[in-house]
């Protein structure tokens, strides 16, 4: 049996839902609470499996109750369950430590399940609610690729050698991209594969490619 404490400051939603879970076998609710402050008394008190909560309350809203009470009472899982979708809300009620954020319009037997779900261990959000607390999860900064050592200390003009080699251009087409000597080009090649400490033309092709741009 799992015991429910519905914690809503509406007594009418409080009395729907403990109607319509009472209904399931499995499911007892053993107290209700109208805001976070008495919620945490009853926990205390009561000692339930599974607090579904709402988020915005007198006294003490939602939020600040399921951290305590996920702080305090460990083993009791905390599911909220609100009529708002606000990213604000789902990202703030899951850093507190509720194992879920569903949606007051979901149906009976979705909620039911969730509750299950929640017991057991698994996290569940509603629909669309993923996406909206991703939103709140700043984005991993774009890391710039290091440039290798060696290739700060080319020339511009080696490093334009080795950005046409990695082009697959021969000596001569080097030099009439850059409008130099074919064997001014040759020498650049023997000094890049000097510098660079690459064995042939090939080694030297692969790694253009991997520090050089167009």
């Amino acid at each position: 049996m799992i015991r429910l404490l519905l914690v809503d400051d509406q007594s009418l939603i409080c009395q729907g839902l403990k109607a319509m879970l009472t209904l399931e076998p499995d499911l007892q609710v053993v107290g209700t609470a109208d805001n976070g402050e008495t919620a945490i008394e009853q926990v205390a008190a009561l000692q339930p499996d599974v607090v579904l909560m709402d988020v915005r309350m007198p006294v003490m809203d939602g939020r600040e109750a399921t951290r305590i009470i996920c702080q305090q009472y460990p083993e009791t899982k905390v599911l909220v369950l609100s009529t708002f979708d606000d990213d604000r809300y789902v990202a703030q009620s899951i850093r507190a430590g509720a194992r879920g954020y569903l949606l007051k319009d979901m149906p009976s037997q979705e909620l039911a399940q969730a509750i299950r779900f929640v017991h057991s261990g698994y996290t569940q959000l509603g629909p669309g609610l993923m996406e909206k607390l991703m939103a709140n999860i700043p984005p991993e900064p774009v890391k710039s690729k290091p440039e290798k050592k060696e290739l700060t200390e080319l020339t511009p003009r080696e490093r334009d050698v080795l950005r046409l080699i990695g082009q697959g251009l021969t000596n001569r087409e080097i030099a009439q991209e850059l409008y130099i000597a074919e064997g001014t080009v040759k020498t650049h090649v023997t000094h890049l594969l000097s510098r660079l400490n690459l064995r042939n033309r090939s080694q030297m092709a692969i790694y253009a490619n991997s520090v050089c741009t167009s």
